[in-house]
């Protein structure tokens, strides 16, 4: 047995019987007790084009009305404004005042469930509570948020300003912010309304359309109300198939299991089906999910495994980085994923268990300090996991065209994708149309992609070029939408331009935010209202900077390989599937 494989052998111990960790440290650092002097980054330690965010301040408001206060004081200042969440686990730079002079508001205490409706079902809670606050809360209350994202460290606030979802195309959708009854949002306002208003959105108000996914540069949501449901119970079976009919049954799996999603292996041409959908209570079974890959996790395990991918990397090691990918993703069948039947042990399939103790996991946030023996794999303070993160939603009548191409470019390659079976693979989930203008336009797949990223931000990732054309064909032939909190700058290229309701989201931000003080020169980018996101330098293509273009020299020197084939008119993107 091979040196990789007794490391991989010992990850699997580690994933599975550690319990204790290091939680993750704040993401908002200042130079001063007072709070001032300060910087903001994300929980992965870098935003995609590897800048520092510098704020003069940070304060920490505990109710509403410091809220107000801080709103107030800060318009009549004309400072500008950023809210920070506990975790900050977005990628992009959504919290990034523009300058050295902004003003960083954190939801680290704004963190208190308010009021459980039992009767009429609904929960309402402050823009800090985490998602496991709030699933814990409703449970003891025999009630259930329907459809979430599986990571639970994420606060409400961010979690609907930056439009996370669970998988469904059942119901209202898995968009958590499509649950929406009612939100509270703080704005700024003219010296007559004493700087600060209070804005009341309720289903019915297209206002509220705006404020369900915000990007944050609407104003600071205070209190967010959403319609649950009744406890229920879930039977889940994860099947291994071969990829072969995946085209064809991806637009109508989602249609015949309420909480369905795949994870797609490409490089073995295999992907997981997930069947999972409702039970009777009364079915036997007390399931739970602790996904292996949110387990805490040795340091020193994650040290050799980030070195060992980084001598792959060096070394141009496909093979072995393909063995390493084999022997991951068998690693996670054999732990089941992190279900067990009863919460201590696997059994087998189906796991039946109560919806809240299945839908979402993270404990690697749980423990208390243990000086860093342990933390979450991708904790920036220990040489962990360190990637890209692209992710994208097709429309389903489009979603077989790209995973047909994906599996052409496997097929042209087959080491090509390894990669992403080492960080598990292509989370594929369902969404359908919402009400929200920056939300989804119609009924889509999503695709979650992580993989390696280097330390060095001019050094060539191992078949770069093959991921590239997975990202450049999801945006610029598929027509993808971005997700708001992940992704390089590339997958926003044009983006604004693919949402009907661009136009009525732009308005209400003026209406709310004249001068504009919770933007920032990147939302305005993203937004469309300024140009700058793509950022031409050289090796700009490696970091999702820029794409190749007859602008742009996509050779090995500046950062980029692009291999002979056709080059897209419109996009101009390099390629290698020749039938453009």
């Amino acid at each position: 047995m091979g040196d990789t494989k007794i490391l991989k052998l010992s990850w699997i111990f580690f994933m599975i019987y550690l319990v204790k960790s290091s939680p993750p440290e704040d993401p908002i650092k200042c130079s001063s007790k007072t709070n001032f002097n300060c910087t903001i980054t994300n929980s992965y330690g870098d935003f995609p084009d590897r800048t520092i965010c510098k704020a003069a301040q940070a304060v920490f408001p505990t109710t509403e009305e410091e809220l107000i206060s801080i709103v107030a004081n800060a318009t009549r200042q004309k400072r500008k404004m950023k809210v920070a969440t506990r975790f900050s686990h977005s990628i992009p730079k959504l919290v990034c005042p523009d300058g050295e002079d902004g003003l960083l508001i954190s939801t680290k205490f704004l963190n208190k469930i308010l009021r459980v409706d039992q009767e009429n079902m609904t929960m309402t809670v402050q823009s800090g509570v985490t998602l496991k606050q709030l699933i814990s809360e409703a449970a003891k209350a025999g009630l259930v948020l329907p459809y979430t994202p599986y990571w639970w460290g994420l606060t409400i606030g961010g979690l609907i300003g930056t439009g996370a979802h669970g998988s469904t195309l059942w119901g209202l959708g898995s968009s958590v912010h499509d649950y929406i009854v009612q939100l509270l949002i703080i704005t700024p306002a003219e010296a007559v309304n004493n700087y600060a208003k209070v804005r009341t959105l309720e289903n019915g108000n297209p206002e509220l359309n705006a404020a369900r996914v915000s990007l944050g540069v609407l104003g600071v949501v205070s209190q967010v109300t959403l319609k649950l449901q009744p406890v229920f119970k879930r039977s889940i079976t994860l099947s291994e198939r071969n990829d072969s009919n995946l085209g064809d049954e991806a637009a109508t799996f989602g249609r015949q299991h309420e909480f369905a999603d795949f994870t797609w292996y490409p490089s073995q041409r295999k992907v997981v089906y997930r069947i999972d959908d409702r039970v009777p209570a009364n079915t036997p079974g007390n399931g739970l999910n602790d996904f292996l890959g949110f387990r805490a996790t040795s340091s020193l395990v994650l040290a050799i495994l980030r070195t060992s991918e980084e001598i792959q990397e060096s070394t141009n090691d496909a093979g072995g980085k393909c063995s390493s990918a084999k022997l991951t993703t068998s690693t996670l069948k054999f732990g089941a994923y992190g279900f067990s039947n009863n919460g201590f042990g696997f059994t087998g399939y189906p796991v039946v268990g109560f919806h809240n103790r299945v839908q979402a996991s993270g404990t690697c946030l749980d423990s208390l300090e243990d000086a860093r023996i342990t933390t979450c794999p991708w904790d920036s303070r220990v040489k962990g996991l360190f990637f890209h993160q692209t992710t994208f939603s097709i429309s389903l009548s489009k979603i077989k065209g790209f995973i047909e191409d994906v599996q052409r470019l496997v097929a042209l390659e087959p080491r090509a994708l390894c990669v992403l079976d080492l960080y598990n693979g292509i989370l594929m989930r369902y969404l359908t149309t919402s009400n929200a203008y920056l939300g989804k336009q119609e009924d889509v797949l999503d695709f979650d992609i992580s993989y390696y990223r280097s330390k060095d931000p001019m050094s060539p990732r191992l078949f770069e070029d093959f991921l590239e054309e997975v990202e450049q064909l999801a945006f610029f032939k598929y027509g993808a939408l971005p997700h708001w909190g992940k992704n390089r700058n590339v997958a926003f290229i044009g983006a604004i331009n693919k949402y009907k309701n661009a136009d009525k989201f732009l308005k209400v931000k003026q209406s709310y935010d004249q001068l504009g003080l919770f933007s920032s020169e990147w939302t305005d980018q993203v937004l469309g209202l300024k140009d700058g996101l793509i950022i031409v330098k050289e090796g700009c293509a490696l970091e999702g900077l820029c794409i190749c273009s007859e602008d742009i020299h996509c050779a090995p020197k500046k950062g980029f390989f692009c291999r002979p084939g056709k080059i897209y008119k419109d996009a101009r993107v390099c390629t290698h599937l020749s039938s453009r």
